[in-house]
């Protein structure tokens, strides 16, 4: 199949002097969005400014029909049989336990989706969650960018520069390619048995990240820090950036040195103000010491102690 997509020379946000506007490049795809959220109208305003067409999508919510007509303003509201019916790219953009029963719900319906480009943005799933409209003719595709989308109006220029997680039929791996750098991303290419791996590594760093900073935001609260995000974010950046460039050699503080009365004075005192915190404090710093051990930072007599302080 000639799907017509080819690089642009251009991404979101992309202003350089000579560059096409939307304008200037043919409509090469009619695009639909099943799923009209926050990431789904995203990609869908990328694919817009690479010069395809925006011209149907579904909203349930009231907030996702008010995000389509601000961000999609030539996208009809219909269902998600005659989005796919008007589109040459389909984008399902739904909840990731969601996307199973769409994809069975749509090849159910008999609509017709013989070489169409059917694209999910789960994590989660490879392409073979979409083999009830592969059968049927569809040409699979999962796209994942991997970045959190707020809703705010940023989360367009948040797509340029960013990895997307990309599994795909090996005839379609340029096509594939060819959409990823349409929207601003680069593809990173994961096979369909690693995709549960990948997803949990990405939900754990970016997630359990948010979690543990808003943690560590009330403790210093109840600390008596008015200003608990000022005081975090040199450290923080610090820290993110030491791991991002050094990996675990990167690792300061109590357990890394040792310090099993420091830990035991932590313990002690989470235990009183945030017994659920405790948990998660006590899981990270036994990962924390296996991990320093492990790339001899830290001698194994200090680390038996540092693990009996840190016992059930």
């Amino acid at each position: 199949m000639d799907s017509g997509v080819t690089p642009s020379s251009g991404t979101p946000g992309n202003g350089s002097v000579g560059a096409p506007t939307p304008e200037d490049r043919p409509a090469r795809l009619s695009v639909g969005v099943v799923g009209a959220g926050r990431v789904g109208t995203a990609l869908a305003q990328a694919l817009a400014l690479a010069g395809h067409r925006v011209v149907a999508a579904t909203a349930v919510s009231e907030g996702s029909r008010r995000r389509a007509e601000e961000r999609l303003p030539g996208a009809e509201l219909v269902t998600p049989q005659e989005v796919v019916a008007a589109a040459d790219l389909v984008l399902l953009t739904v909840p990731d336990d969601a996307l199973p029963e769409l994809a069975v719900g749509l090849a159910a319906t008999g609509v017709p989706v013989g070489g169409k480009l059917v694209v999910h943005t789960s994590g989660r799933y490879g392409t073979a969650v979409l083999d009830p409209v592969t059968r049927a003719g569809a040409l699979p595709l999962a796209l994942h960018p991997v970045m959190t989308f707020t809703g705010r109006p940023d989360d367009l220029n948040r797509l340029t520069g960013i990895s997307f997680g990309v599994t795909a039929p090996d005839p379609l791996r340029p096509v594939a390619e060819a959409l990823v750098l349409e929207m601003g991303g680069e593809p990173s290419w994961i096979t369909e048995e690693h995709r549960p791996l990948y997803h949990a590594a990405l939900a754990g760093g970016a997630n359990h990240l948010v979690t543990l900073v808003v943690e560590t935001m009330d403790l210093l609260r109840s600390a008596g820090v008015a200003e608990p995000g000022r005081m975090l974010g040199p450290l923080l950046g610090a820290a993110l950036d030491n791991a991002l460039r050094l990996g675990i050699d990167g690792l300061t503080g109590p357990v890394a040195r040792g310090d099993a009365g420091t830990v035991a004075g932590h313990v002690e005192e989470l235990a009183r103000v945030s017994p659920a915190g405790l948990r998660a404090y006590v899981a990270l710093a036994r990962l924390t010491a296996d991990r320093a051990l492990g790339a001899g930072m830290l001698k194994p007599e200090d680390a038996e102690r540092l693990l009996e302080v840190l016992a059930d």
